[in-house]
This record gives structure tokens, C-alpha cells and sequence, in this order.
């Protein structure tokens, strides 16, 4: 073998050396652009290192070559690293944040720059009412059985594997679940944590509920890459002061999966018990996975009721987990795992209901109002009763008062322009002048049958 070729494989060997050899990990490609993405520090190896390495032996090289040889050499070099790079898109380690964090996913995975990506502003003015858009129908959420379920932590969420007979329907197709995961914050209440917003507002925390169209696919692997091949359902959630009992099915296990990679299998539970009780008023569009790669897959449904969980609930969520595994010592706390809202570029957003009919409000905020009102009837009529009630009482009391006054002779209360009655005589008194007034009358007319006999008796 010439000697220029011997120098070339060892610098190839070198370069391969470097990357591989217990720096990314042995469940890491050996990729150039992938040596700064380990979470520890010792771990890590920076570009400037490897191109360091890469100048020293290519000058070493020129000076030892011939110009005749140089050419070779430098596109021997060129192919490893084409080589060493190949697997990058598939296996390199996303983040949220640092150098392949959201605002860099674009330049490792294609789709992520599409312009049907998700989550989305769920601008409620803008959305378009579909009245085919019926409820959606949960197959088999409350059928868990007794087998249990698998919960893991994959470095980005927790993740809860679901049985194959539990799916959607609701839809022009069959879907089957396949797995939930959850999206949150930092700093507790009022932060944001959730994906998908309403109306530029965020909530507290946001869970996903994955299927795969079974009637066109035989797997998840083969449907996520297809237009029409994946259902998520979007579930925001909000802190309140009641504890949410449903979620506690998965929160009081997060301690035992505090780390990346690990995984514990945990009691069946009700998935639907994790659901808004109103099913029927949603958000539908086409859109995208939220991580990594990106494919725009997935018919969104975006539920508008929330779901409410505690402020303890929501604090354990953020607090409990870590993206790194448990043999690193640089432990980091595993938070803000929601992806910025994308443009809505062409796409429209469907409504299953009539935004101006409800006025935006939450199933919580119609009961309120419903409450509302009826106090308000309530109150009314108490009011009505109560001046109806004043009224009479003023009204007995004025007669009272006039049948007093009117015994005593004393008619102060009376207008001062209103002539006095008569007083009323005591009932012995009008009997006796009665009596003399019959007197009177009897002896009048005496006295006028005696007038016309006087005359004769005189007369002679």
C-alpha cells in the first residue's frame, strides 16, 4: 500500500477515533456536529477541536506529499466527512434550547421549515365554522383492562404508551392510539407551558393524544410520514384550586422516572377521565409533529374547553423530572418542553361551533352566567316581594290611622285644605236625641189635629 494512502486512512481513523470514542456515547452516531450537543461538558468534544486535529495532519501531509497527491487527499477527506455526517438527520440529539434547539431544528431536520407546521394562534375571529365537524367519539379510553400501562421518560417528556384496542372515531378514518405525552412550562401559573395558544393565550400545560390511521397503515412508522396518517387530539390545561384526581394516575409515578431513558410500568387507568367532558366544540387543522422531524402529518384537534389541575399538580409536572440520564452529574431539570406557535401561512382553521354564538366561553364561564342569571331572577323577585309587601303595610297603616284619628276627633293627619267631618256621636247620645226627636214629631202632630176643632168650640 503507497505511503500517502496509509496517511490518509490514519487521519480518517483519527478523525473516527475522536468522535466515537467515548465521546458522544455509544448510542450516538459517530457525527461531527453532534460532539457539542452531550449535556456534560467532559463529554463533550467542540468543532474547533476536530478541525485542529483535521489541519495539523493535512499539513503534516503536504509537507511529506507530492502537489500530485494533494488533490486525492483533500477529496479523501471531503467523503469521511460526507460519511461521518450521513446519519445526522436521524440520530442527532434535539433540544429545546442550546445549538440544535428549536430555532436550529430547521437546519438538521428539513420538514421542521415547512409552512404547515404546528403548534398554531388559534385565532378564534378567524376560525370558520364547519358544521360537519361532529363530537368525536373515544373507542375503548375507559376499557383499559387489567394489563398495565408504560410509562417512560425520553429525555424531551413523559410519555404514556396506550393499548392498541383504545381509538378515535369522529373521523373519515379509523385511528388508533398509540401514545399520550405531556408539554409544560416553568415558574408555575401564568407562565405558558402549553403549545398551541387561543388568541395569543397560552395555558399552563398542553397534553397530546397521538393514533395513527389504521385503516390505511400498519404502523405508527409507516403513517407519520403521510398527509393524512396521523390524529392528535390537544388538550390545554389550567391550574385551579381542586386537585385533578384523573391526572394523579400518571403524576404520582414521575418520581420513579426522574431520569432519561427511564421507564416503569404503572396501573391502567381511564384515559378518558384525562378528557374535556365537551367533546363536541373543537379546532381542526392539518398540521405538523411539534418535535423533531417535523413531518406534516397530523389532523389537529384542538379542544376549546380546558382541563383544570392543581397548582401542586402543575409544580410536580415542572419540578420532578430531568432531560439527562442518571449517570451524568450535571443534572438538568427537564422544563419549557412546548415549541413556539408557527405561522398559519394558507391553512384555515375549522370550528366545530359558532364563536359568535358562545362568545369565546368556557363551558366553566357559561355555567357561571347560567348561575348568574338565576340569582339574578332570584334577587328581583325578592325586591318585587319586598316593595309589594312596604306598600300594603303603608297602605293598613294609613287606614289604621285614619279610624284612630277619627275616634279621637283629632284630624292633624288630614290635608290642611280637606273640611273635617262631622265628629261621630257616642252611640247612647244619638238613642236618646233619636228618642226626643220622635217625641218632638208626635207632639207636632198632636197638636196640629187639635188646630181645626179649637174654631167650633168658641163658635156660638
Amino acid at each position: 500500500m503507497p505511503e500517502w494512502i496509509q496517511h490518509v486512512t490514519s487521519t480518517v481513523w483519527l478523525l473516527n477515533r475522536a468522535v466515537a470514542g467515548g465521546i458522544a456515547g455509544p448510542s450516538q452516531s459517530p457525527l461531527l456536529l453532534s460532539l457539542s450537543l452531550s449535556p456534560s461538558p467532559s463529554l463533550s468534544l467542540s468543532l474547533s477541536h476536530l478541525l485542529l486535529i483535521s489541519l495539523s495532519t493535512f499539513i503534516h501531509f503536504c509537507v511529506w506529499t507530492s502537489r500530485a497527491n494533494m488533490g486525492l487527499f483533500i477529496l479523501l477527506m471531503l467523503l469521511c466527512f460526507q460519511w461521518t455526517a450521513a446519519p445526522a438527520a436521524d440520530e442527532i440529539t434535539w433540544t429545546y434550547t442550546g445549538l440544535v434547539g428549536q430555532s436550529e431544528w430547521s437546519a438538521y431536520f428539513p420538514d421542521c421549515r415547512g409552512t404547515s407546521q404546528s403548534p398554531i394562534d388559534v385565532v378564534t375571529t378567524l376560525t370558520k365554522y364547519d358544521p360537519s365537524l361532529i363530537p368525536l367519539t373515544p373507542l375503548g379510553y375507559s376499557q383499559h383492562g387489567n394489563k398495565p400501562f408504560t410509562l417512560y421518560n425520553n429525555g424531551h417528556t413523559a410519555v404514556i404508551e396506550l393499548p392498541e384496542w383504545m381509538g378515535l372515531g369522529g373521523l373519515p378514518w379509523l385511528f388508533t392510539a398509540v401514545q399520550m405525552h405531556l408539554h409544560w412550562g416553568s415558574g408555575g401559573p401564568s407562565h405558558g407551558g402549553s403549545e398551541h395558544t387561543i388568541n395569543g393565550l397560552s395555558a399552563d400545560a398542553e397534553l397530546h393524544v397521538v393514533h395513527y390511521n389504521s385503516e390505511l397503515y400498519p404502523n405508527m412508522s409507516a403513517a407519520m410520514t403521510q398527509k393524512d396518517g396521523l390524529a392528535v387530539l390537544g388538550i390545554l390545561i389550567v391550574t385551579g384550586e381542586e386537585t385533578n384526581l384523573a391526572f394523579n394516575s400518571i403524576l404520582n409515578y414521575l418520581s420513579r422516572i426522574r431520569h432519561a431513558d427511564q421507564k416503569v410500568p404503572i396501573p391502567a387507568f381511564d384515559v378518558q377521565s384525562l378528557l374535556p367532558k365537551d367533546l363536541g366544540r373543537y379546532y381542526r387543522y392539518n398540521g405538523s409533529l411539534t418535535t423533531p422531524p417535523c413531518y406534516q402529518s397530523v389532523i389537529w384537534t384542538v379542544f376549546h374547553e380546558r382541563v383544570q389541575i392543581s397548582k401542586a399538580q402543575l409544580l410536580k409536572m415542572e419540578t420532578i423530572l430531568y432531560s439527562s440520564k442518571a449517570d451524568n452529574p450535571d443534572r438538568m431539570l427537564l422544563q419549557d418542553n412546548y415549541r413556539a406557535t408557527q405561522p398559519l401561512n394558507h391553512r384555515v382553521v375549522f370550528a366545530s361551533f359558532s364563536a359568535e354564538a358562545w362568545k369565546e366561553l368556557s363551558s366553566g364561564e357559561v355555567t357561571a352566567i347560567v348561575i348568574g342569571v338565576m340569582c339574578g331572577c332570584v334577587g328581583l323577585a325578592v325586591i318585587i316581594r319586598f316593595i309589594v309587601k312596604t306598600i300594603r303595610f303603608f297602605r293598613l297603616l294609613h287606614r289604621e290611622t285614619v279610624v284612630v284619628n277619627s275616634s279621637t276627633s283629632s284630624w292633624d293627619v288630614l290635608p290642611s285644605n280637606r273640611p273635617a267631618p262631622m265628629p261621630r256621636m257616642k252611640e247612647p247620645e244619638k238613642a236618646k236625641e233619636k228618642k226626643q226627636d220622635m217625641a218632638l214629631n208626635s207632639t207636632s202632630e198632636a197638636e196640629k189635629k187639635e188646630e181645626p176643632s179649637s174654631p167650633l168650640q168658641t163658635e156660638p
